[in-house]
């Protein structure tokens, strides 16, 4: 009897010592090129000193007594009770139908021609006629739907916070302008800070490129949106290396104006500086080309973020270059904000850019994306997107769907919630990985 006691002691101690052998193996492996089968996070070295002491929070965050809470801001929201206002979401509302506009706006998406006549003649013209057929590869779940309708607003606002994503990134333009498919949306605004507001999420602007944008457009622009929404519950704003609480803004293909133009706004000797005034703010540019960082800096930017979801497609959105630029940012004093994507596809829209196709491979695309954001320790890690349905970049619900002339992706063999589930369980690591950098 002994004799056995004996045995069963030493295969339980040989049986835990090869678990451990093989959790130590594993914590070795680094993530590739290619993808990655380790859970999110895993293999990230601890923090090594000397990073900027930048703070992500909402400014009605207060942490528990005796908690150390540096960076990390959680608010209870979605299902399982937590959000984090360091993984932002981009959000378009630019969608609409018959029921709620008159007419069906995006879904109805023209196809756009190449710009080469003799390319362009190869493929097909026209746009699509929504509700079989829409200008997307996947279907949404609540159908080709209008960003006024107040039930699809609280149903997206649900969807983010169950994603954990705490701050949405609303795509915006002026009064009385839009994009080149759509119809003016910034009267949606405050329904959209008022839904968000309803789930603790936070609401960033995301300025576009419209005709006749400037550095003294954008001057207005950031003036009328800090003093018709600064105050806002939804707001976010940003906690600087200094202390500083401010508004943060995202500048889309910001490298269209030059940068001696943005020195003006955004230098504080420049000729209609923001800098030290009420509308003082973090500004975030968007990188494309190598050269842009550079552009970047002497705009007097804060930041650049990637936004494309193609990995490849641009200098910026290729993986392998963010370790670059986030010694670039961090030698300059600059955030970096990666955007990490479930996949692209837009030849719903664009039939002729198939090159830039990116497969989802059923999330491990993503999960790769999300894996390279984490490795460079950023700040904050930017999702592209919510429901960016002509790029097929969207985490939103996505349903099984056929027609007589189409067949669309889908999530399967997955639920349509796969995608916010990914999110939800790489916040949680981005967070928790977060707290080891710090210490």
């Amino acid at each position: 009897m002994a004799r056995l006691r004996k045995k069963a002691c030493i295969a339980l101690f040989l049986f835990t010592l090869f678990v451990f052998g093989t959790m130590m193996g594993l914590r070795t492996l680094k993530p590739s090129d290619g993808f990655s089968d380790l859970a999110p996070g895993l293999g990230l070295l601890p923090m090594i000193g000397g990073r900027m002491d930048r703070r992500s929070v909402s400014q009605d965050a207060v942490s528990s007594p005796g908690q150390v809470r540096a960076k990390v801001v959680l608010s209870n929201s979605g299902p399982e009770g937590t959000i984090f206002y360091d993984v932002h979401i981009f959000y378009s509302v630019w969608y609409g139908n018959p029921s709620m506009d008159g007419k069906y706006m995006h879904w109805d998406h023209v196809l756009v021609p190449h710009w080469d006549p003799k390319i362009a003649a190869s493929y097909p013209k026209g746009r699509h006629m929504p509700p079989e057929d829409i200008g997307s590869s996947f279907y949404p779940d609540l159908g080709p739907y209008s960003s006024r309708d107040p039930d699809v607003l609280e149903s997206h606002m649900e969807q983010i916070g169950a994603a954990a994503a705490g701050v949405l990134v609303l795509s915006w333009y002026p009064p009385g302008l839009a994009d080149d498919n759509g119809e003016p949306t910034e009267d949606l605004v405050p329904a959209v800070l008022d839904a968000a507001h309803r789930h603790n999420l936070k609401v960033a602007f995301h300025l576009q490129p419209y005709r006749g944008r400037s550095d003294h457009s954008v001057h207005d622009n950031i003036k009328y949106i800090i003093d018709r929404y600064g105050d806002h519950g939804a707001f976010y704003k940003f906690t600087s290396s200094t202390g500083n609480i401010l508004p943060l803004f995202y500048i889309y293909d910001s490298y269209l104006t030059p940068p001696e133009n943005w020195s003006d706004l955004l230098h504080p000797t420049g000729s209609h500086s923001l800098r030290g005034t009420p509308y003082d703010s973090v500004f975030i540019a968007l990188i494309v080309e190598e050269r842009h960082k550079h552009d970047i800096l002497a705009g007097g930017f804060d930041g650049m973020y990637t936004y494309f979801a193609s990995n490849g497609f641009s200098f910026g959105s290729s993986h392998q270059n963010w370790k670059a630029v986030k010694a670039f940012c961090d030698g300059n004093n600059l955030l970096f904000i990666p955007s990490a994507g479930p996949g692209y596809i837009d030849t719903a829209v664009r039939p002729w850019n198939n090159h830039n196709t990116r497969n989802r491979v059923n999330g491990r695309y993503y999960e790769t994306a999300l894996q390279a954001a984490l490795n460079v320790r950023p700040e904050i890690v930017t999702i592209t997107s919510f429901n960016e349905w002509h790029e097929g970049t969207q985490i939103e619900r996505s349903v099984p769907k056929k027609t007589v002339t189409r067949l669309y992706l889908d999530y399967q063999p997955h639920q349509p919630e796969h995608y916010l589930e990914l999110t939800r369980r790489w916040a949680e690591q981005f967070n928790k990985e977060k707290e080891t950098w710090l210490m």
